[in-house]
């Protein structure tokens, strides 16, 4: 992507982290919401042209999204499409492209909540070794005239209870719904995505107050240093934290804050 859409598809990538670094949405439901948007706006070029329309207003574009899709899927994905189409985008397929990334984000974040991330990323690069080396395999998962449900069974066949969930799920929308890729460039992308999502840390990050852009800087470099990878911050303001702040990165916490400490030593003075 160029120009306009590589900056709308950064602003939707933020957009899906900070909605999915939340403990209670679930990632992988969005990500088959975000999947059936996709397949429609692929099959419907006049409704993406009309969505990615420069010379309609974003709100315009956003409200319609909202009518088309209100019913259709969650709140949290709609708001998500409304997002995307009040941004300016190079061309519409562009769109497309970038609801698809979404939504395999969006299955391995959720395999990252599971701590299967790294096995996900290890069946992926397994699956297209296999793929390269065996081309009758390959010709049944590229032949154009098989079915979906074919295609299907036949994944379901080679994964189904020997790989996890989401690798079964990214390869199988893959394979039906290649969108004009070949497999292995499709393949190829998935590892890319899984192997971004691994060297990313999320930090829940509680404050008495909301943290300047200053502190937020100084934090994240902190705590990058300590874990040697970049850190996104997931910012949280509860009062009665009573001043510091309280860091979560993964199992771990780190409590800074007064009222930990306060505790903490009641703790030691009743025993």
């Amino acid at each position: 992507m160029h120009g306009a859409s590589r900056e709308a598809l950064a602003a939707a990538r933020e957009r899906l982290d900070a909605l999915t670094d939340s403990t209670s949405v679930d990632a992988g439901s969005l990500a088959d919401e975000l999947a059936a948007v996709t397949a429609l706006l692929h099959r419907e070029v006049s409704l993406r042209r009309v969505l990615t329309d420069p010379a309609q207003s974003g709100e315009a574009k956003a409200e319609l999204a909202q009518r088309l899709f209100g019913t259709q899927v969650s709140g949290q994905a709609v708001d998500l499409v409304a997002g995307m189409v009040r941004s300016r985008w190079s061309q519409s397929r562009d769109l497309v492209d970038a609801l698809e990334e979404l939504a395999n984000t969006a299955d391995l974040t959720a395999a990252q909540k599971r701590s299967r991330l790294d096995n996900v990323e290890d069946e992926l690069f397994r699956f297209g070794r296999i793929v390269s080396s065996n081309t009758e395999l390959r010709a049944a998962l590229t032949n154009r005239s098989a079915t979906t449900a074919a295609k299907g069974e036949l994944l379901r066949g080679l994964l189904g209870g020997r790989a996890e969930q989401t690798t079964e799920r990214l390869v199988t929308r893959l394979v039906t719904a290649p969108r004009g890729r070949s497999l292995e460039s499709g393949l190829e992308s998935l590892s890319k995505l899984a192997a971004d999502r691994r060297d990313r840390m999320v930090a829940v990050v509680t404050s008495a107050v909301p943290l300047s852009d200053t502190q937020k800087q100084r934090l994240g470099a902190a705590l990058a240093k300590v874990y040697g990878r970049p850190m996104h911050l997931n910012l949280d303001v509860d009062p009665e934290v009573l001043g510091g702040i309280r860091v979560q990165v993964g199992d771990e916490v780190i409590n800074g804050s007064i009222a930990d400490r306060l505790e903490d030593a009641g703790r030691r003075l009743a025993s």
